[in-house]
């Protein structure tokens, strides 16, 4: 059997203010051509299908469009929700949807899959919705963790696969042990404490597909996480889009590849100082990216965003990153203020204040000089 393994559509996020719909919808028409070529047997979509818990009615066109589309290749279709999905609506989007097409949403069904025969025999696909523990005592009172309620999971799948028998494919959405998150993406679970599930508690399947983590990743042969189709920030630009195409043999065994997916509008991090960054043509190719700049310049600028959009016209993020930073005196504002002997002082205890340490340069003293004698002019003749 032949399955395509995607996540994370993320259907209605914005990119830095900037709607995604349109090269989302073109990037999922991509991967519906790639299921018909390849002649995808089941597409799983594990979980965040939707980036809100209440999606806008745009969103529910696409999702239903691609859906349909992926159907119409003849393949079977199983999507689950995730954290970001709202159960309920995705849920009531499965009874819109025709024959072919599965949506996973409810804890209860945990342990009963959705069975899809080959030449070679059944096939037990086990759909499981994101698990919010504080959502599940009424079923699983002693689970009070992310590893406590996965692991009740398992068990209820490995339990009702010992008495079918055949080979399984398990659909989650999770943070997997040994797994390397986006830093401040992949938000609302936590990686770290009583959140991360063992890799111990998925064993027993003989493929595992995984959603929540954005970029591509084997924690072992049949463990994996697809990512996201569409970078939806600078912390992804290295990583790869596309999807697993696993291949399931009649003995259970996996073979993985890789379909890579376009990526509409690449992303890129530019670091350097601002004026280098407005003027190096080796920055050529990326006029047209996504684009974040760290410029390193000792000072702030002046309008940095503005200056930059000339040249990059989807220019998105600017961080003021000094490549050196002035070593902060031990000494309060209000020490430094208290000690100054003359207006010049006085000010240069100010800049140090808000320019992270670093005072007046020469140039600046020397207009320092030149206001402060002026006014003293001033109000000599006054």
């Amino acid at each position: 059997m032949r399955i395509l393994h995607t996540s994370d559509w993320h259907i209605g996020r914005t990119f830095h203010g900037h709607s995604t719909l349109d090269a989302l919808r073109d990037v999922l028409a991509v991967m519906t051509e790639q299921v018909r070529e390849h002649r995808v047997d089941v597409v799983v979509v594990a979980g965040d299908v939707f980036d809100s818990a209440t999606p806008a009615a745009a969103c529910y066109s696409v999702l239903t469009d691609t859906l349909r589309a992926m159907a119409d290749t003849g393949a079977c279709v199983i999507v689950t929700s995730g954290n970001h999905d709202s159960a309920a609506r995705l849920g009531f989007q499965s009874g819109l949807l025709r024959g072919g097409i599965h949506v996973v949403t409810d804890p209860a069904s945990v342990g009963t899959p959705i069975t899809i025969p080959d030449a070679a025999g059944p096939v037990h696909f086990y759909g499981i919705p994101y698990l919010e523990p504080a959502l599940l005592r009424h079923l699983w009172p002693e689970a009070r963790s992310q590893a406590a309620v996965m692991d009740r999971a398992m068990d209820l799948i490995r339990a009702d696969l010992s008495e079918r028998g055949g080979r399984s494919v398990a659909i989650a959405h999770c943070f997997a042990a040994g797994v390397e998150p986006t830093p401040h993406l992949e938000r609302d679970i936590q990686q770290g404490g009583l959140d991360v599930v063992p890799l111990a508690g998925l064993a027993g399947i003989d493929y595992v597909a995984l959603g929540h983590i954005h970029g591509r990743q084997q924690l072992a042969p049949a463990i994996r996480y697809s990512g996201a189709p569409l970078h939806y920030s600078f912390g992804e630009g290295d990583k790869p889009r596309g999807s697993w195409l696993v291949d399931l043999d009649a003995d259970g065994h996996v073979e993985t590849s890789w379909l890579d997916l376009p990526v509409p509008r690449p992303v890129v991090t530019l670091r350097g100082p601002l004026a280098d960054i407005l003027a190096d043509p080796a920055h050529l190719p990326h006029e047209s990216s996504w684009v974040c700049v760290e410029y390193t310049d000792t000072l702030p600028e002046r309008d940095p965003m503005r200056r930059l959009q000339e040249r990059f016209a989807f220019c998105a993020k600017v961080v003021h990153a000094p490549a050196v930073v002035a070593e902060r005196s031990s000494r309060t504002y209000v020490q430094r203020v208290r000690s100054a002997r003359n207006d010049a002082e006085l000010v240069d205890a100010f800049l140090v204040h808000v320019r992270d340490g670093a005072g007046a340069d020469e140039s600046e003293r020397e207009l320092l000089a030149e206001i402060l004698d002026e006014r003293v002019r001033v109000e000599a003749l006054a």
